[in-house]
């Protein structure tokens, strides 16, 4: 479950490396490590809470159902798809860009290795939840091992002494400011989505309380390092960014060590998508059993138990998500996955205002006051990102405008579903 959740959640530092052109060599570090304090750390009380009260097939859409009703129970539904849709075509397009380290002229394959990596995830996702776990664990381990040995390489043998970063903004303008923090946001996100497939899981809440917590601690000390290592290499942020983490491997331990991390790349883009694509194709089918979508989507594979329908469905509208940029997805995929959070976010408090005596096995040791005191820092950070979006250049305006455009189609859409279906 720990697995599941560290590649769903992160899937190594991979997508970091635009950071340090955007918050510079002293304000890297300090955004990695305050975001996740006042964005993540609220995220996961708010997870661990509902889940524990309402362990459920659907998770946050059956929470914010629940508590707010179903129009907004419809709303988390559809922003959370969209922008899953969104995140899931990022992966595949990851792969061919480490695949390229060893193989130049896979860029000019991109759409049919695109297209392989989408379908055979949908087909393990088929399988059901337990394959998917098993090979999370072997893709992690992929993942993880290069950057503890770009660590200890560091550490011992390093071709220049590490020194630690400064901590400081000094000098960053308001439209960097908001990129770097969609990057380190769009890093640390996704907490909420492991909890669509609790119905699936043994001992739900203490299985995800220590799952969670083991991931946590395994993404904030793995971006630290990685970081950390970045900063003190002297590489010129643009190089970072066009090559990628095995430019950096390459430097601390030669050719092997950057050929492992692009390894590790690959093992991310895949475990990525097998991981997110579990968590999403359950919300259609909770979804349909509300009428809310076609009855079709919650049909479960005679054999597996999976909903393939809602599965096949995701792959083939990512299959057509593929050519957006990577800076675009990321400003899209925050804003939305940003404005479903903050349902989830108003779900607890309304939850503990009317049901204030149902067990929970976690309880957010904070009073209603304390819970909307707590909330204000994500709160702040999503608006200082997404006001740094269309502050900045008409590249980033334009996704920034397509993902407020997604919000508001989900009130379009609940018209058209009131309109057609009692």
């Amino acid at each position: 479950m720990a697995a599941v959740i560290f590649l769903t959640v992160s899937g190594g530092p991979y997508g970091l490396e635009p950071l340090l052109g955007y918050a510079g060599r002293d304000g890297a570090l300090m955004l990695l490590v305050i975001t996740p304090l006042v964005w993540d750390i609220p995220a996961i009380l708010t997870v661990l809470e509902l889940n524990g009260m309402m362990p459920v097939t659907g998770g946050y859409y059956e929470w914010v159902k629940r508590a707010l009703g179903l129009r907004f129970g419809f709303y988390e539904g559809w922003w959370t798809w969209l922008y899953t849709f969104v995140d899931l075509a990022i992966y595949p397009v990851l792969f061919v860009t480490y695949a390229s380290y060893f193989w130049p002229e896979a860029i000019h394959f991109k759409i049919p290795i695109c297209l392989a990596i989408i379908w055979l995830g949908a087909f393990l996702n088929i399988l059901g939840i337990s394959p998917v776990g098993k090979l999370s664990m072997l893709l992690g381990l992929i993942v993880i091992i290069p950057f503890l040995i770009l660590g200890f390489q560091s550490i011992y043998h390093p071709p220049i002494p590490l020194t630690w970063p400064g901590l400081s903004l000094h000098g960053i303008g308001f439209p960097a400011l908001g990129m770097g923090l969609y990057t380190v946001m769009w890093n640390f996100f996704g907490w909420d989505n492991a909890s669509t497939y609790a119905g699936e899981v043994e001992n739900a809440p203490k299985t995800y309380m220590r799952a969670i917590i083991i991931a946590f601690i395994s993404v904030l000390v793995l971006y630290a390092i990685t970081v950390i290592i970045m900063e003190a290499s002297g590489i010129s942020p643009r190089v970072l960014q066009d090559k990628g983490f095995p430019i950096l491997g390459e430097w601390i331990g030669g050719k092997w060590l950057g050929a492992a991390i692009a390894i590790g790349g690959l093992a991310s883009a895949l475990g990525l998508y097998n991981a997110v694509l579990l968590a999403v194709s359950r919300v259609p089918e909770v979804m349909a059993n509300d009428a809310l979508l076609p009855i079709v989507l919650n049909r479960l594979h005679p054999r597996y138990g999976t909903p393939y329908i809602s599965i096949i469905l995701c792959a083939l509208v990512v299959s057509v998500m593929m050519l957006w940029s990577f800076t675009d997805l990321i400003i899209i995929d925050v804003t939305l996955y940003g404005a479903g959070l903050f349902l989830e976010f108003a779900s607890l408090i309304v939850l503990r205002l009317r049901l204030p005596r149902v067990a929970r096995p976690f309880r957010i040791p904070l009073h209603v006051g304390g819970l909307i005191a707590l909330y204000i820092l994500p709160v702040m950070v999503y608006a200082i990102a997404l006001g740094g979006a269309f502050a900045s250049s008409e590249t980033t305006l334009k996704p920034a405008a397509f993902a407020g455009l997604a919000l508001l189609s989900a009130e379009l859409a609940w018209i058209l579903i009131r309109r057609f279906r009692k």
